[in-house]
């Protein structure tokens, strides 16, 4: 529980709360439960349940936070000079015929029968906030509403009104949110995600909210004893509705501090082989922990991945964040097949634009890339799709779409129906009308569906 420091002194929980604080805010938090049960009711009545069904349970989102070059990652483009590919002239083979990537990614090489590459993404977008949110929520900037990102539409359609029960939210970010690009926008806080916090790769994964620094199971069990014998309110009238409310929220929370959820995000069960091989850094144990997120169920999971701004000294950052995407992808991708989640799990790899094919050698650059949203990558891998398949290109510098030029919103009406989130779907407004879930107009990707 945070607090501020007006309010408090170190002491239980970390800070002393007054038992006046303690019980106006616990009024306050009942309250707020009823009123979220109840506005949740509302909306969920304006659109009833369908029955959907979909090869896919689960989404992972790799996140190339910052916009990860295509040209240095899945559209090489050697034949285009030095200007254009830099240092990296020599694609390789993957394990498909016909399809190269980057030579710095030799382990995604082996994967390539898993995934599918979509070379004319294109939104014509090179801001960061603006260009986030059209692929994100698949809808174009500047209209009237604030739209849901993908993450939020799926825990509203497959979430806890669709027989969803895992005490985990079921849209999880690691490890840090993106602002309003990555919440739940009109549908409400709702269907904001549950962003974990800590790093990982650190031993423990101080998960905000579940995994306290420092602190012992034990001793969590005594402050709970503590709260409990400062709560008069409840005991005096504990069979209100609000205080069923707060009583429920407390034990579904201590539930994640003390039961399976905190043990969820300790990796150290897990052999030490295999955490290499995801790579002993925030990434790769990101995407260890979205493997362990999808065998629970969790329907969303968004791994962020931030570093891919590269205006300066680019191929210099892509020594080091190259081979953490290469061991970490490509081991959650074996990792999934070998315990047969790749076909119930969408992996989406993509960011919010490419990055400028023309190298920016001159100073204060030093060999950067700008923003570049006229054509750039994406990857789709499970939950149906098909594997070992190039859909459209670019042209032979990577500066426009060449052919079948793709949309965000046509790739995120693609993952939907892998989802068994139909095309005629719809979202409630808070006035009680209700809005289509996707925008997409080109329709799906029937190449690899």
């Amino acid at each position: 529980m945070r607090t501020n420091h007006d309010d408090c002194r170190d002491g239980c929980f970390g800070y002393h709360m007054t038992r006046r604080i303690f019980l106006g805010r616990a009024l306050a938090g009942a309250a707020g439960l009823c009123l979220a049960d109840s506005l949740a009711i509302r909306s969920w009545a304006a659109t009833p349940a369908a029955k959907m069904t979909g090869q896919a349970k689960s989404v992972i989102q790799i996140w190339m936070w910052g916009g990860p070059a295509h040209l240095d990652t899945f559209d090489p483009k050697p034949e285009a000079g030095n200007d254009y590919c830099g240092p990296y002239k020599k694609p390789i083979e993957t394990n498909v015929k016909g399809i190269r990537i980057c030579e710095q990614l030799p382990e995604l090489a082996k994967q390539a029968d898993k995934y599918a590459i979509i070379r004319s993404m294109t939104h014509g977008n090179n801001a960061h906030e603006i260009a986030t949110y059209m692929v994100q929520t698949g809808r174009p900037a500047g209209e009237r509403l604030v739209y849901p990102c993908v993450g939020a539409v799926v825990s509203f359609f497959k979430g806890y009104q669709a027989g969803y029960r895992g005490q985990l939210p079921p849209y999880v970010v690691l490890t840090e949110p993106q602002g309003r690009a990555s919440e739940g926008g009109f549908l409400g806080a709702k269907y904001k995600p549950f962003a974990t916090g800590g790093d990982p790769a650190k031993t423990p994964f101080e998960v905000e909210g579940i995994v306290a620094p420092g602190i012992t199971d034990a001793q969590q069990r005594q402050r709970r004893e503590w709260l409990d014998q400062l709560n008069t309110l409840r005991r005096a009238a504990p069979n209100t509705p609000a205080m069923k409310a707060l009583a429920r929220s407390e034990d579904e929370a201590y539930d994640m501090i003390l039961g399976g959820d905190a043990k969820l995000f300790d990796l150290s069960t897990e052999k030490d082989e295999l955490r290499e091989r995801y790579g002993k850094n925030t990434f790769g144990q990101s995407c260890l922990v979205a493997r362990r997120l999808v065998e629970q169920g969790v329907p969303y999971i968004t791994i962020n991945y931030p570093g891919w701004d590269t205006h300066k000294n680019h191929f210099q950052t892509m020594r080091t964040k190259l081979p953490e995407l290469d061991k970490g992808m490509a081991t959650l991708l074996q990792d999934l097949a070998d315990r047969g989640l790749l076909e119930s799990t969408v992996v989406w790899w993509s960011g919010e634009f490419g990055r400028t094919p023309k190298i920016q050698w001159e100073a204060p650059y030093n060999g950067g890339r700008g923003h570049w949203g006229n054509a750039f990558s994406a990857v789709l891998a499970g939950g149906g799709f098909k594997g070992g398949r190039v859909v459209g290109s670019s042209d032979a510098r990577g500066e426009t779409v060449k052919e079948r030029p793709t949309s965000p919103a046509d790739l995120i009406a693609s993952i939907y129906d892998r989802l068994g989130i139909g095309s005629d779907a719809r979202l409630p407004l808070p006035d009680g009308a209700t809005v289509p879930a996707t925008s997409s107009t080109a329709g799906l990707l029937k190449e690899i569906i």
